[in-house]
């Protein structure tokens, strides 16, 4: 079974998303990794780049496949995640630890709208 963390917000297309000081940190889940298998590239958006709810931001791929990334929430992006141009594996190691975008959240609300732990493990498992 996946890896999956409480207190953590979750999608149909298997993004999360971390709340921390106002900012939500957005990544794919461990779910999502390992159903991609090893990843070689990232594809990252730009700093102050607008981030719309169910719309793609940039993509994912593997040796077996490539995954548009769908973000759960609308925003603005604040940073990316560098490291991942350098070392894309990193989503291999801790998918959890290794976020994609940071963003400033445009509606709060729409956090309601998605999974939390327990309901993305039931979903994991259909």
């Amino acid at each position: 079974m996946a890896k999956v963390i409480e207190g953590l917000y979750y999608s149909e297309s298997h993004e999360f998303i971390r709340i921390e000081n106002g900012f939500g940190y957005i990544g794919i889940t461990d779910y999502a990794q390992q159903a991609l298998g090893n990843v070689v590239y990232v594809d990252l958006p730009e700093v102050d780049d607008e981030v719309e709810a169910g719309e793609e931001f940039g993509a994912v791929e593997s040796v077996k496949a490539a995954s548009d990334l769908i973000s759960p929430v609308s925003g603005t992006v604040v940073e990316v995640n560098d490291a991942l141009e350098d070392e894309p594996e990193l989503l291999n190691k801790d998918a959890f630890e290794n976020w994609i975008i940071k963003v400033e959240l445009a509606d709060e609300d729409q956090l309601g709208e998605l999974m939390n732990a327990e309901e993305y493990k039931a979903f994991c498992e259909k």
